[in-house]
């Protein structure tokens, strides 16, 4: 049995709003998602906190973790992430309280540091650029009190989520979230999905800097992976224009909902070398080549587990790609 045949998956959904699509159509889809995932034995479902993109419909998050929950069973849904900057942490371990309380042993609580929209997003959500992005640190250390056992003295409380225990990760794609997690001997996650070029440098300091704690003995490391798998090469390729047209309108201030895939995308050479940063660890292709850079890619990171974002226009081609993964993960 291979390296890759150890590996748990996991699942990335960043609630993509299709084109002639809907926000409501967008839900009914992430739920069919993690009932299909959870049937083929993803372990975990983590939805994304975005604001004021045109394309994603999971900016309330932790409303959306809590749908889903309530239409699967065994999967552990959860965040992926929360961007702390963006809430009190008070407010965050009630609602990741309320969510454990309802599904009890089944929710991740990822954060991330970045705020995760422009200026003129963060002072909707009346928060200034640079608070919580210094004190990031502090501000975990409110939340997990929080989440923990509550304290003699203590005047505030999260209620539900005192006691709760809710499992923290951090997340990122710089060395500064994998310090802090490795420090505090918590899991990292790290978002090779769309920011690639810092990942091994990341997963190193995390694993030589790591102190156990009572949350974890040893390292445990998750990547996000950006794949695109199809019955075929040249039907993957196709398909992931759609993926590629996500990340040029991006480049070009022009983010849209998701496109449906195209035979030729006109872009300059700058251009196209820009989205291929974005997808630089993107694995495209049909289920051999999918098995085969797999493999590859969890020798060279050794990571604990695999959280794969399958980006499509079409519902029926994003469960395909994870019914290929899943298969090509239990035969490798």
């Amino acid at each position: 049995m291979s390296q890759l045949a150890n590996t748990a998956l996991s699942v990335l959904d960043l609630a993509p709003i299709r084109q002639g699509g809907s926000a409501a159509e967008t839900f009914q889809d992430s739920v069919a998602l993690a009932q299909h995932t959870e049937r083929l034995g993803y372990q975990r479902y983590w939805l994304a906190e975005h604001h004021n993109i045109a394309g994603i419909a999971s900016a309330a998050t932790a409303v959306l973790i809590g749908h889903v929950a309530g239409q699967t069973s065994t999967i552990r849904v959860g965040s992926g992430g929360i961007m702390l900057p963006n809430h009190p942490p008070l407010v965050v371990a009630e609602q990741f309280g309320t969510l454990e309380t309802l599904y009890p042993g089944r929710i991740d609580l990822g954060l991330g540091r970045a705020p995760g929209s422009d200026g003129a997003t963060m002072r909707a959500i009346r928060r200034h650029a640079q608070s919580g992005v210094d004190d990031f640190p502090e501000q975990l250390e409110e939340l997990r009190r929080y989440l923990g056992e509550a304290q003699p003295q203590q005047t505030v409380k999260a209620v539900p989520g005192q006691g709760t225990h809710v499992p923290i990760w951090l997340l990122g794609s710089s060395g500064y979230s994998a310090q802090l997690a490795a420090r505090l001997g918590l899991p990292f996650a790290f978002a090779a999905q769309f920011a690639p070029g810092y990942l091994f440098e990341a997963l190193r300091l995390y694993r030589d800097q790591f102190q156990p704690s009572e949350h974890l003995a040893e390292p445990y490391a998750m990547v996000g992976l950006p794949v695109m798998a199809a019955d075929s090469d040249d039907l993957a390729h196709y398909l992931a224009t759609t993926a590629q047209q996500k990340f040029l309108n991006l480049i070009r201030g022009r983010p849209t909902q998701s496109q449906p895939p195209v035979d030729h995308l006109d872009w300059s050479p700058m251009e196209r070398a820009q989205v291929a940063q974005f997808l630089g660890a993107a694995i495209i292709g049909g289920p051999e080549t999918v098995k085969e850079q797999l493999a590859d890619f969890q020798a060279r990171t050794g990571a604990n587990e695999l959280m794969i974002n399958s980006d499509f226009y079409q519902h029926a081609d994003r469960l395909r790609s994870y019914e290929i993964v899943a298969s090509v993960v239990k035969d490798a």
